[in-house]
């Protein structure tokens, strides 16, 4: 659909994001004067508008990037690029796995504009997590999206002339710049944006002098700057995925790139594993605790699991590459992306502890001591995947060592 809007960019608000989209037709010109608007804020970059009829109930969402981050303001520049990016990402998400995505109705490179379909019937999964929910359908429906989303867009499948297309249509290299700086460098060197409590210094020191962390950290960042194998969601955390009982949906793909296999699923582990040590303070009784607990350690194996086994199918039935069929080389990319994944898994963990951006899983825990004694475990824990991510062969042996911390 192509719909002249506004022929420069400015911020939208509430009046006239509805500029946008009552040319759209989703909503009956009866119902234009019964819209009803609300900035619902998607947390550090975006502006988010939820449109709803009073009349039918149907709703949209519309999502503007703004030229700089929002949680720092002006003084961070951000490009508009990424809102083209999002879109298309969604887009070509949705060629593989369109019933684990939102569906874009509109997108407007021109305002940074996308507009989709209303998840309000959902809930951001690492709120539902911190309140103990379980969702049944979680680990199939991440492993299968990491699995199909790479799988499609790699040199595995593409053509190399496609690939390379690929390649630079997602070309992002300011949110890249981001991930570099708060994933692979800032926390692990004395930089002013890192946000720790005082008392984790000793702990955080360890790490800034650690030499044997500091060089497969500094190969893990090499891998992200310079691996293009797959086109990557770029941001997969649990404040970036929507669920229900029924239903898995993955949002805000903005930093989107092609980039190492195992960043994905890496960071979605890592995700659950900061939650799995929350839930010793935030369930109420053990025996929910466990539960909690024993779910979210085999929701770990068994994204896996899909991740490889739907990867390993695909392989088998739609691969172009010439050596697809030679024994060992899908059994080697495998074990190279899983092993990878445990590192970025280890960089996560610690850049959500000490660095910019925390998660509430840990930060929302009231008693201030048992907070700063589960950070200290998730440091260790992180530092000890870096350093032996080659060490682990098989993901049983990943969710021992994160029940064990």
């Amino acid at each position: 659909m192509s719909v002249q809007v506004k022929p420069t960019y400015e911020p939208l608000n509430k009046l006239t994001v509805l500029d946008v989209v009552k040319p759209l037709a989703f909503f009956d010109e009866s119902e234009h004067s019964q819209l009803l608007v609300k900035e619902i804020g998607d947390g550090n970059l975006n502006l988010v508008f939820h449109i709803e009829s009073a009349l039918s109930k149907k709703a949209v969402i519309v999502k503007q990037a703004l030229p700089y981050a929002k949680v720092v303001g002006e003084s961070w520049p951000l490009t508009l690029d990424r809102a083209r990016i999002e879109s298309e990402a969604l887009l070509k998400e949705a060629e593989s796995v369109p019933h684990l995505v939102p569906k874009v109705l509109y997108s407007d490179s021109t305002l940074a504009v996308t507009v989709m379909e209303d998840l309000s019937d959902h809930v951001i999964l690492r709120k539902g997590l911190i309140e103990g929910q379980i969702y049944p359908q979680l680990a199939n429906d991440i492993g299968t999206f990491a699995a199909k989303t790479a799988f499609y867009s790699s040199d595995f499948y593409l053509h190399p002339f496609e690939k390379k297309e690929q390649v630079k249509r997602f070309s992002n290299p300011e949110l890249c710049k981001i991930t570099e700086d708060l994933v692979f460098t800032d926390p692990f060197f004395n930089i002013e944006t890192n946000d720790f409590p005082a008392e984790l210094q000793s702990e955080v020191d360890v790490i800034w002098n650690d030499t044997e962390l500091l060089k497969e950290v500094a190969q893990l960042r090499l891998s992200f700057l310079t691996k293009a194998e797959v086109l990557l969601h770029g941001d997969l955390h649990s404040g970036s995925i929507f669920v229900k009982s029924d239903s898995t949906k993955v949002i805000d793909p903005e930093f989107a790139f092609y980039g190492p296999a195992g960043f994905d699923i890496a960071h979605f582990i890592a995700n659950l594993a900061l939650n799995h040590l929350s839930q010793n303070a935030h369930a109420k009784e053990p025996f929910h605790r466990e539960t909690l607990q024993t779910y979210l350690l085999e929701t770990i194996e068994k994204t896996w699991e899909t991740y490889s086994e739907t990867f390993t199918q695909l392989w088998n039935e739609k691969a172009t590459d010439p050596f697809a069929k030679i024994l060992g080389v899908l059994e080697n990319f495998l074990e190279k992306t899983f092993q990878e994944a445990i590192g970025f898994a280890g960089c996560e963990i610690i850049r959500r502890t000490i660095g910019l951006a925390h998660v509430a899983d840990l930060d929302s825990i009231p008693q201030k001591e048992v907070e700063l004694f589960y950070k200290k475990t998730a440091l260790e824990l992180g530092a000890k995947l870096i350093k032996n991510q080659r060490k682990l062969t098989n993901i049983t042996e990943l969710t021992d060592w994160i029940r064990g911390a």
